[in-house]
């Protein structure tokens, strides 16, 4: 069953009267149902199309968390070859939430990285929902330092609301891990590109996005704070998250007028979720058009790509 948005009732209510139509079967004229079910397609299509040409941006925050759009394992999957995931720290345990491994992509080793929210009840409560504990942080920077050892380019898929706030995660250093793993991005001597495939949120994200070229799909956000806890600490009311989501600018759109992010990549009418094969030929498309200018650099060039980059966004959005 496909799940509907709020704002989209209009094309449910639409296709939940094809879905009746066709249930008919044999019992009525083929021919009448048949062109019945075509013209209520068609408007359900036209209001589809009418609906995503303005999007608000609470609305476009609602996309990048729809439960049926493409996972980090959708991507590995689509787009690397022979991948091989990696698991553990190497000082507590594996953490689920971040997915990380080596593999071939367009027939050239890399490293992959990716928060993976999960997309059934079971695959999300065994990852977290994608918030990352230290220990997935400190998976993610054994994987580059790994990478940087072997000169493999480093690709984040960032896809989370945030790290994990429980007590064990502060306990054991939450804070540390994120600082650290932005630090390593920093460092890396090898070209690191991230993409935003749907909710990129506060320093969860920024610990695997600190990159020479920030990719963000059509409909991703990308803030430091959830719309919902910035109105619980602004106006001291969740309800008012679609002004905060207005106010904070975290659209693709107001990223890259600010500067913030390098590329949008568009998404099919309704979402990533109802075009999955163009999102992933287009999402790996981009992802060689980032590499090919990085890869003649040297070491040196790339941490100062990355640095200047860094603090271009510092001083546009200060």
């Amino acid at each position: 069953m496909r799940t509907y948005l709020d704002f989209e009732k209009p094309v449910a209510d639409l296709q939940g009267k094809v879905q009746e139509l066709r249930s008919l079967g044999d019992e009525g004229d083929a021919v009448a149902i048949n062109d019945e079910i075509n013209r209520l397609e068609a408007r359900a299509d036209q209001a589809l199309g009418e609906i995503y040409a303005k999007l608000t941006p609470w609305q476009k925050t609602q996309v990048a968390r729809h439960p049926d759009r493409p996972h980090f394992v959708d991507y590995a999957k689509g787009l690397i070859e022979d991948f091989t995931p990696l698991a553990g720290d190497r000082k507590y345990a594996d953490d689920a939430a971040i997915v990380a491994g080596l593999g071939r992509f367009r027939g050239r080793g890399i490293a992959v990285i990716g928060h993976e929210k999960g997309s059934d009840t079971e695959s999300r409560l065994k990852h977290n929902f994608g918030m990352a504990r230290p220990e997935g942080y400190r998976k993610a920077v054994r994987l580059m330092e790994l990478a940087d050892r072997f000169g493999l380019p480093v690709v984040t898929f960032i896809d989370t609301a945030g790290a994990y706030p429980g007590i064990g995660a502060e306990e054991r250093g939450q804070a540390e891990a994120i600082a650290r793993s932005t630090a390593c991005c920093l460092g890396l001597g090898v070209p690191i590109i991230s993409v935003i495939i749907g909710e990129g949120g506060s320093g969860g994200a920024v610990a695997l996005a600190t990159a020479n070229r920030l990719i963000m799909l059509e409909h991703a956000i990308y803030s430091v704070i959830s719309p919902e806890g910035a109105a619980s600490i602004l106006w001291r009311d969740a309800a008012k998250a679609k002004d905060a989501a207005t106010a904070m600018k975290i659209t693709a759109q107001d990223l890259k007028g600010m500067g913030v992010s390098d590329e949008i990549i568009p998404e099919p009418v309704g979402g990533a979720h109802r075009g999955r094969e163009k999102v992933m030929k287009d999402v790996g498309a981009a992802i060689k058009r980032a590499i090919l200018p990085l890869k003649h650099l040297t070491r040196e060039e790339l941490r100062r790509h990355r640095r200047e980059k860094v603090l271009k966004i510092g001083r546009a959005l200060g």
